[in-house]
């Protein structure tokens, strides 16, 4: 048997009234980092359950070797995980929301991690994911809804 993690991802932009300006849907990469932290709870290793999301405006391709985003901004918003299954799929979604006024800018990637703030060796990433530019303005508020699949 071959186990693999993937990701999907809804992205949401609205206005402050609450319309939808823009939705995506992108995929990402399980990096190198990540797949080490599945792999480092399995045997027990006390490290911290992924808690966070971090948004960015670099458009560089992700690669395996990737520890952070390439072009953090704002602060990093707290994640909600549900556990859930799809036939003989597992999967965790992380639910964020990124409020008027925090990471306002182009937004071309996002990121999950087991921190609030800081970057690796300290803090994992478990995955990266580019897309098309979102423009959140500083009253828009930018959902993510992002799921991963360990099948």
């Amino acid at each position: 048997d071959q186990t693999t993690a993937t990701g999907d991802l809804i992205i949401e932009l609205k206005d402050e009234f609450g319309n939808i300006k823009q939705k995506i849907e992108a995929k990402n990469l399980v990096v190198k980092v990540g797949r080490n932290y599945i792999a480092s709870r399995m045997t027990g290793t006390a490290k911290a359950v992924m808690s966070h999301m971090g948004i960015g405006t670099s458009s560089a391709a992700s690669v395996s070797t990737m520890t952070d985003l390439q072009a953090s901004i704002g602060t990093r918003a707290t994640a909600t995980a549900t556990l859930g299954t799809a036939g003989n799929e597992h999967q965790i979604t992380y639910s964020s929301t990124f409020a008027p006024g925090n990471g306002t800018g182009a937004i071309t990637e996002a990121g999950i991690f087991n921190a609030l703030t800081g970057t690796a060796p300290a803090v994992d990433m478990l995955c990266r994911t580019t897309f098309s530019t979102i423009n959140k303005g500083a009253n828009d508020t930018l959902s993510i809804s992002w799921t991963v699949t360990i099948n």
